[in-house]
């Protein structure tokens, strides 16, 4: 395609004049959706209070933090927004998250699940995030992947039961029903 041949390359520090929401994926800009629906944001919400108690409880988890919709520069060209982070290393945390996180939350809408389920996939693996875990409001669902030394593994996929991450820093367990508390 002749547009594909000239399409414009942009960086971080262009994201960084840019109004509005987006993401920038290697050098392509791509606008977030419209502000999200309600039970997005309560899904989020629950998700940041659930993380945060249970890493409350667990003894070594006093070092990492549960952060939602920070930027993540990951790299001169590429900045994404995930729904959630779990981060323990915040050496360089300043206004952006600019580590790898230990774990990534994507809330899927309709509008954002093609890239979640493959783009943001593919990043997330090459970067080597160790767990990225895709939450559907609308099947009140989670799917969770964790890294192993061939990519990313399937390792839970059900609307019931307790999730667990398990980090170099954190044990972190979910009772993937309260996720989708009302």
């Amino acid at each position: 395609m002749l547009a594909e041949k000239y399409r414009e390359y942009y960086t971080v520090k262009d994201y960084q004049q840019w109004q509005g929401d987006w993401e920038l994926i290697e050098g392509i800009p791509f606008a977030m959706a419209p502000s999200p629906f309600i039970n997005h944001q309560l899904i989020i919400s629950q998700l940041v209070y659930l993380l945060k108690k249970d890493m409350e409880n667990t003894r070594n988890c006093k070092n990492c933090l549960v952060i939602p919709e920070i930027d993540w520069i990951v790299k001169y060209d590429t900045v994404l927004r995930p729904d959630v982070v779990i981060t323990c290393s915040l050496n360089e945390f300043k206004s952006h998250l600019r580590e790898k996180p230990e774990v990534v939350f994507e809330v899927v809408s309709p509008s954002t699940a093609k890239r979640d389920e493959t783009l943001k996939y593919e990043i997330y693996m090459r970067e080597k995030v160790p767990y990225y875990v895709i939450v559907y409001p609308e099947l009140k669902k989670v799917r969770a992947f964790k890294l192993s030394k061939d990519g990313y593994e399937l390792f839970f996929n059900d609307v019931k039961g307790i999730l667990k991450l398990n980090s170099k820093e954190c044990e972190i367990e979910l009772k993937v029903e309260e996720i989708f508390k009302e």
